[in-house]
């Protein structure tokens, strides 16, 4: 499903106003990655990048054209482990946001 222009415009003004909205997308984007949920963690991010630091300062600031980031985080995108991990480190640098994984137990079902 494709987002409309309004979509975009209205996380990025709701980025720009609201600190713990921009926490919370990095973080679920993140979580959805780690979950195994590829494809939505980085349709995720991609929406934080678009809200925030934008493509072309992500470009500069890991060294990666934008164009090359911006088909990583496109549908068909794959990301290199160490190209991904680059760029979480990148934004969380940027952001001010420390993600940390806690390990946790699941019940299992009777």
């Amino acid at each position: 499903m494709a987002l409309t222009r309004d979509f975009k415009e209205t996380v990025k003004a709701r980025a720009e106003r609201d600190v713990t909205f921009r926490e919370a997308l990095l973080t679920e984007a993140v979580e959805q990655l780690i979950a195994g949920e590829v494809e939505v963690g980085k349709a995720v991010l991609r929406d934080y990048i678009n809200a925030t630091v934008g493509f072309e300062k992500l470009a500069k600031a890991t060294g990666t054209p934008s164009k090359s980031l911006m088909r990583m985080f496109g549908p068909k995108g794959n990301p290199r482990a160490n190209n991904l991990f680059a760029v979480i480190g990148k934004l969380q640098r940027v952001s001010g946001v420390h993600l940390a994984v806690a390990s946790g137990s699941r019940k299992r079902a009777a």
